[in-house]
């Protein structure tokens, strides 16, 4: 996929249709699904793996690591809570070398954890991307990488293509996540997996905490204390022996985001999403959306492989804005263009700040969705780590596009929604990047617009 041939583009007009009602299931986790399949793939053994998400982004992190000497191969048909995955593992330590570069697509997830797991093993891999990933930077997980004795040549600007020589034994360290990041983190705790002694991550905002939880289930040696400033400091010991495991992927509520907010917005509608995971690391949404005065509740709460999940009955709600705690970022990171969108419809203001890291996405998301969300109407002004909205107070926008969504399938995403919920609906130039994680997205929304 390129930005450079119109020829190929989807665009799609997205139109308000009534209200959204029913019941759905969203795609697995993707977050998820990207540790079940590196982990299994360390295993010894035969992990089952069901509910898996079948985005391009997940399939490009099965494909690296069975170029990598696992075996993992999708059971039977695929249906709406995702595929079953069979995985047979090689072991810590026993990654083979790729005979070819690995293609992680449009994925930032597969490739920094990646390269975390090559890290501390004696082999040498290229790392490519398509034109989108290709733009960001990866000097964040370079410089805990290369202390651990990792070699790197990248491109200008610390991108791909990069070509990682992986360090054997590797060195354990002790390392301060300078900035909050779930993928550095996780790419430092995979290389300490296959390095001898105790690798430490001291983690002054906590992040999503998957890497961790899945880690302890598979086996490894791994604890977490926590200071009395909240700081966390995580240690895994290294040369570990990974347990095959049977697992299900709790719901993505980075893709449920979108029809919360789209159930929020329009009115009339109720809409039950089952299976949604709801680990506090990756539930600021909620509580903002709730904040502002959304209807979401939770039912059935229960655990699924160690993951909090519900199912999450959505009523139309009058939001109000508000100046959004930059403290919720980490938990909510991915979910802010969903935000904005409904921000755009709330009464009042809504303020965001401490939202950098949106820079370095799939895209500019601050600059993308400034620019978009006025393009349909909406009233946004941009600063430098984040945006102030005035909302409508529940009046639709007015539509407008072709909205350019720069191949950032939450961008088109959350700007389908945008279309929902406006006059004369939102014209997306490309639908094509919303399988890079969502590829049932479209369908879905069609069969509760009816």
């Amino acid at each position: 996929m390129t930005a450079t041939d119109p020829s190929q583009m989807r665009p799609r007009r997205f139109t308000a249709d009534g209200p959204l009602r029913g019941r759905i299931r969203v795609p697995g986790d993707k977050s998820i699904s990207h540790r079940a399949l590196m982990l299994s793939a360390l295993a010894v053994g035969e992990s089952r793996i069901s509910g898996l998400l079948e985005g391009e982004d997940v399939l490009a992190t099965a494909a690296a690591m069975r170029a990598m000497g696992a075996q993992a191969e999708r059971i039977g048909a695929s249906n709406d809570s995702g595929g079953e995955w069979l995985v047979y593992g090689v072991g810590v330590g026993s990654l083979l070398q790729p005979q070819a570069a690995l293609d992680m697509g449009n994925s930032g997830t597969s490739t920094r954890l990646l390269m975390g797991l090559v890290a501390s093993h004696p082999i040498t891999a290229m790392f490519t991307g398509d034109a989108s990933l290709s733009k960001r930077p990866m000097q964040r997980v370079i410089d805990p990488l290369s202390l651990m004795g990792a070699d790197f040549t990248a491109s200008p600007g610390s991108t791909l293509p990069l070509m990682l020589r992986g360090a054997s034994p590797a060195v354990p360290i002790t390392y301060r996540l300078p900035v909050a990041s779930a993928q550095v983190k996780s790419a430092v705790l995979l290389a300490g997996l296959n390095t001898p002694g105790i690798t430490t991550i001291i983690e002054p905002v906590p992040t999503r905490d998957h890497s961790e939880r899945m880690l302890q289930g598979f086996g490894a040696e791994l604890t977490i204390d926590i200071n009395a400033d909240g700081t966390r400091i995580i240690r895994i010991r290294g040369e570990a022996e990974l347990r095959p495991q049977r697992m299900e992927v709790p719901g993505d509520p980075s893709s449920a985001a979108f029809f919360i907010v789209a159930a929020l917005l329009v009115p009339g509608s109720e809409l039950t999403i089952a299976n949604v995971g709801l680990n506090s690391t990756r539930a600021g949404l909620i509580a903002v959306l709730r904040q502002m005065g959304g209807d979401i509740a939770e039912v059935n709460p229960r655990q699924v492989g160690g993951e909090p999940v519900a199912d999450l009955l959505v009523r139309h709600s009058a939001l109000t804005g508000i100046a959004v705690d930059p403290a919720v970022a980490p938990s909510m990171i991915d979910e802010f263009p969903a935000l904005f969108v409904a921000a755009a419809l709330a009464k009042g203001r809504t303020v965001t700040t401490g939202l950098d890291e949106l820079r370095v996405k799939e895209s500019d998301r601050l600059a993308v969705m400034a620019t978009a969300l006025t393009a349909a109407g909406a009233r946004v002004s941009e600063q430098e780590d984040g945006l102030t909205i005035e909302g409508t107070g529940g009046d639709p926008l007015p539509g407008g596009g072709p909205i350019a969504t720069h191949l950032d399938h939450r961008i088109a995403m959350s700007m389908a929604i945008a279309g929902l919920a406006s006059r004369n609906g939102v014209e997306v130039d490309d639908t094509r990047p919303i399988a890079t994680s969502f590829p049932t997205f479209e369908s879905l929304l069609d069969g509760l617009s009816q």
